[in-house]
């Protein structure tokens, strides 16, 4: 069987919630060793819930049980998170940036794919134009990478 277990989990704050699915990563056509795959869509007016999909190695139990226990994470658990959620950040970030129609001017309805890529976009890179954020990470991908990270604030929190 291919899905062993699927939830949702917000990954931070008030973020939309996208489903999780616990997969033994060798019945897939990921690496076995990989902990994690985000699946994301590419039409940016198709319902975010049905764009993205956060599948998870079961065999890479530090992870799955971190995301068992989100509700009540340990330390070792909240690191684990932080590091999928800046992981799952930067994928989407670098995914959107890739879209040659994501830009400042399009519009999105509620809840589609690509206005949760502009929220994403505002949450992290608060005053600065989708445009002037994919000269960044063109020019100089190694200094958007780290400023990616700053903005998720990865391990923030943490004690």
């Amino acid at each position: 069987m291919l899905w062993s277990d699927r939830t949702q989990i917000r990954l931070q704050g008030d973020a939309p919630q996208f489903p999780i699915a616990i997969v033994d990563f060798d019945l897939t056509n990921y690496p076995g060793d990989a902990a994690w795959h985000l699946e994301i869509g590419t039409d940016l007016d198709v319902a975010t819930m049905g764009s993205l999909l956060l599948l998870v190695n079961e065999k890479k139990t530090l992870i799955a049980e971190a995301l068992q226990r989100a509700g009540s994470p340990r330390l070792q658990d909240k690191m684990a998170l932080s590091m999928l959620y800046a992981d799952v950040a930067r994928t989407m970030v670098d995914h959107a940036l890739r879209i040659s129609e994501f830009d400042d001017e399009a519009m999105y309805l509620d809840e589609t794919l690509g206005a949760t890529l502009q929220e994403l976009f505002g949450r992290l890179f608060p005053g600065r134009s989708i445009t002037d954020i994919r000269l960044a990470a063109q020019e100089s991908p190694n200094l958007f990478a780290s400023q990616l990270q700053a903005a998720v604030k990865i391990f923030e929190g943490i004690a």
